[in-house]
């Protein structure tokens, strides 16, 4: 066969021009060299045929292997197929970057030569695991590279061939070392984050206490005036006391004592002396109130969560806010008198004080400004809501208001972190902070809390 036939049309044997050209035997004869003519005719029309599809099949076997020899060259993963024996038949180009050897090193050689010598027995017991299961099996070994090892998580599957016996395996592996680095870098992150979480607290709690020095100084300084006006009384008083008893030692007269008390007052002084004990002890246990609820205000609050009261600490956060405030609001409590909670009271006493800041900010300059701060149980949790009757809070604002850095305040005067850092403690207590749902004028915030047991 010189030529191949053309593939439009199979080539075929002119069986009557072939029988002419023979010599005539018979009608029989005739009949039996067209039927062996016609049956060679087929027969190299099958052939035919035959090529062609074997052409077809070699095409796509090599379209084939040049998809799968691109796929072993993109895959960044590692990729080994290794017969029943264990030699190494194909990897991936992965693996010459891991190895530092080309790939045709590796054809044929054992699988062993490839991972570090500690890890071949733990990968032959993987091997033989994965034929017994006829499931993969996941373990972790080191290749040999260049100049270090580099680790893998492995999973070893069984390739099946059409007889349902194993007729070798695949391994797939993903680098864990660089895996392992970011999970370290990720911790520390985390860490940092945390740290920049509570650094971020502890500096709007201290950025409100900014706004609140004027008003602690005015509310220190009344009560220690005070104390400091009636020490000076109970000393001219202590002064007149002492004169008359030196009189009374020097063996004064009856009627000389009784002028000189009348001439000291002494009787009108011992009723300005008891007045002025008291006076100096109600300014001191004042002082000592403040020195507490500052106390109380700036503690961390990261330690252990204790069972304390929502509204006191409110009312506490809401005075606090009341001594620094330029103007005066008429703020006041309703619903339960005490509600019990548990919690870390710092941190809740520091929402409490962003929301009753924020308040006060939205009603400066409005007539007639009010707040309401109430407490109730709904739903078998605590309720602590703060209302005001300012502008209220837009719909378009209401969706992104406890957005981290989102502020409607002039420049200079919010952080727009203190509804951030509110919502994200009343989560950490395992409560929400919301915008009241039913709010009619003003703005309304409403945090809930689990209550403590047995307070309900």
């Amino acid at each position: 066969m010189a030529k191949n036939p053309p593939r439009d049309a199979a080539p075929s044997f002119d069986a009557s021009k072939l029988s002419a050209l023979l010599p005539k035997a018979g009608g029989a004869g005739d009949d039996v060299w067209f039927d062996v003519l016609s049956a060679v005719d087929r027969t190299y029309a099958d052939l035919v045929d035959y090529q062609e599809r074997l052409e077809r099949q070699n095409h796509e076997l090599e379209e084939l292997r040049s998809f799968l020899g691109s796929i072993l060259a993109s895959v960044s993963d590692v990729l080994i197929v290794v017969s029943r024996a264990g030699s190494i038949l194909e990897t991936s180009a992965s693996v010459a970057k891991l190895t530092g050897k080309p790939l045709w090193e590796w054809h044929s050689r054992p699988l062993a030569a490839m991972f570090a010598p500690a890890d071949v027995d733990a990968l032959d017991r993987a091997l033989a695991e994965a034929t017994n299961a006829r499931a993969p099996v996941t373990i972790e070994a080191s290749l040999i590279g260049p100049e270090e090892l580099a680790p893998l998580e492995l999973s070893i599957s069984p390739r099946m061939d059409d007889r349902g016996r194993v007729a070798g395996y695949v391994l797939t592996g993903r680098p864990v070392g660089e895996l392992r680095k970011a999970y370290s870098a990720l911790e520390k992150g985390h860490e940092a984050l945390k740290s920049t979480q509570a650094q971020l607290v502890r500096n709007e709690k201290l950025a409100s206490l900014g706004r609140l020095l004027a008003g602690v100084a005015h509310e220190l300084n009344n009560p220690i005036s005070f104390v400091y006006a009636n020490a000076h009384a109970l000393e001219r008083y202590a002064g007149k006391f002492e004169a008359y008893f030196e009189q009374v030692q020097s063996g004064a007269s009856r009627d000389e004592l009784i002028a000189l008390r009348e001439d000291l007052k002494l009787d009108r002084e011992v009723r300005n002396l008891r007045e002025a004990v008291r006076g100096a002890r109600e300014g001191a246990e004042r002082v000592r109130d403040i020195v507490e609820d500052l106390r109380r205000l700036s503690a961390d609050g990261t330690g252990e969560m204790v069972v304390f009261d929502l509204v006191e600490t409110a009312q506490v956060a809401a005075n606090w806010v009341s001594r620094g405030a330029r103007k005066s609001v008429d703020v006041r409590f309703s619903g339960l008198p005490a509600l019990r909670v548990r919690g870390r009271p710092g941190h809740i006493q520091q929402v409490v004080m962003n929301l009753v800041q924020n308040a006060f900010d939205a009603l400066e300059g409005r007539e007639g400004a009010r707040i309401e701060i109430g407490a109730e149980v709904d739903g078998g949790r605590a309720q602590l809501y703060v209302r005001d009757n300012g502008p209220g809070v837009p719909p378009e604002v209401a969706q992104t208001i406890f957005d981290p850095f989102f502020t409607t305040k002039p420049v200079g005067r919010g952080t727009g972190l203190g509804l951030s850092i509110s919502h994200k403690i009343a989560e950490e207590h395992g409560g929400r902070l919301r915008l009241c749902p039913d709010a009619q004028g003003g703005a309304c915030f409403r945090i809930d809390l689990e209550l403590a047991e047995g307070a309900q």
